[in-house]
């Protein structure tokens, strides 16, 4: 389990496919408290750390991880968010975040405020996700609140701590993230489509 509050940035050095895998070596000074088998979230996406080299280490995306999340998508170079996981007895600074990322969205809008940016992202509602206003969503491993919320898009709120340590400072209108919906949200909708 995770808390959508991120830890640091690391930075994509080596893409492997294998098969339909794709092994991703990341760079970051996080990789030093690291040990093999520990679960790390990736722009949200629960991996397992396979290697360790010095300052990186190395996780492994299987397919169907690729075809739901924006990580097939990178390229050496690009920053991701990560967040190990959460100890027992940690606070929950932000929300309950499960690592298992619903869908892609896309960034439709950006806007730049006095001391702020605000983010519209997109999504398919035929997918059963949904999002209120003042609940929470993960997007790209950032627990967030929703500012405004309708039938296939969400804005959200960024403070310039969270612009500048996460990698909400390289989104472009047009980019893709990877959206975690409230699992208390999609319990309850589960239920209503069961017994409603």
């Amino acid at each position: 389990m995770f808390t959508g509050i991120i830890e640091t940035l690391g930075t994509v050095t080596k893409l492997e496919q294998e098969g339909s895998n794709l092994h991703l070596t990341i760079q970051t000074p996080l990789a030093s408290e690291l040990k093999i088998d520990q679960s790390v979230a990736h722009n949200g996406v629960c991996l397992t750390v396979i290697a360790i080299n010095d300052d990186s280490y190395t996780v492994t995306a299987i397919e169907e991880t690729l075809l739901k999340t924006n990580l097939g998508n990178l390229a050496p170079g690009d920053l991701v968010n990560l967040e190990r996981a959460m100890k027992l007895g940690d606070r929950l600074d932000g929300h309950i975040v499960q690592g298992h990322v619903d869908q892609i969205g896309e960034c439709i809008a950006i806007r730049k405020h006095e001391g702020s940016w605000g983010f519209t992202f997109q999504y398919n509602p035929a997918l059963a996700n949904v999002t209120i206003e003042k609940g929470s969503i993960t997007v790209n491993g950032v627990s967030l609140t929703v500012v405004d919320s309708e039938k296939d898009r969400f804005s959200v709120a960024i403070i310039p701590y969270t612009y500048e340590h996460t990698n909400f400072q390289n989104l472009k209108i047009g980019s893709t993230v990877n959206l975690e919906f409230d699992v208390v949200g999609k319990y309850i909708g589960k239920l209503y489509g069961l017994y409603a």
